[in-house]
């Protein structure tokens, strides 16, 4: 017996589709789409730009974690219709992105590694959440 819970039967899975193509063609949610790109390849760069790639397991976080979040701003840019449903990552990548300094075991986390990681967390946090209403905002 099969059941049918595929979302590509849905009756309405077109204009689903539609209103969220139309939510990341807007002037606002490509601004975001860019600064999240922005941020990411700033979080990837961030431990030689700061100074404190000598700590290994930082530097391999924001590394890894500024990829992910640049290859989630290029996809939510290109294909927010296809994208919407990992929105809710971003914000989460920016509260780790607070919480590593802390919760990375190694050398002891800097000041300037601190402040780089809060702050650019905060700032992914903001255009996660801001992303993920775009999808979830009502258009008439």
């Amino acid at each position: 017996m099969t059941h049918g819970t595929d979302i590509g039967t849905h009756p309405d899975i077109v204009r689903m589709r539609e209103r969220y193509e139309l939510a990341g063609a807007s002037p606002r949610a490509q601004v975001a789409d860019g600064l999240t790109m922005l941020a990411g390849l700033y979080l990837a760069i961030s431990p030689w730009i700061i100074g404190f790639n000598g700590l290994p397991g930082i530097t391999v976080n924001n590394l890894v974690t500024g990829l992910a979040v640049a290859l989630l701003g290029l996809g939510f840019s290109f294909a927010f219709g296809r994208t919407h449903g990992i929105t809710w990552v971003l914000p989460l990548i920016g509260l780790w992105t607070i919480a590593a300094p802390w919760a990375i075991r190694g050398p002891m986390a800097t000041t300037a590694t601190i402040w780089n990681n809060v702050v650019i967390g905060a700032i992914l946090l903001a255009l996660g959440l801001a992303t993920a209403g775009m999808g979830m905002a009502r258009r008439s």
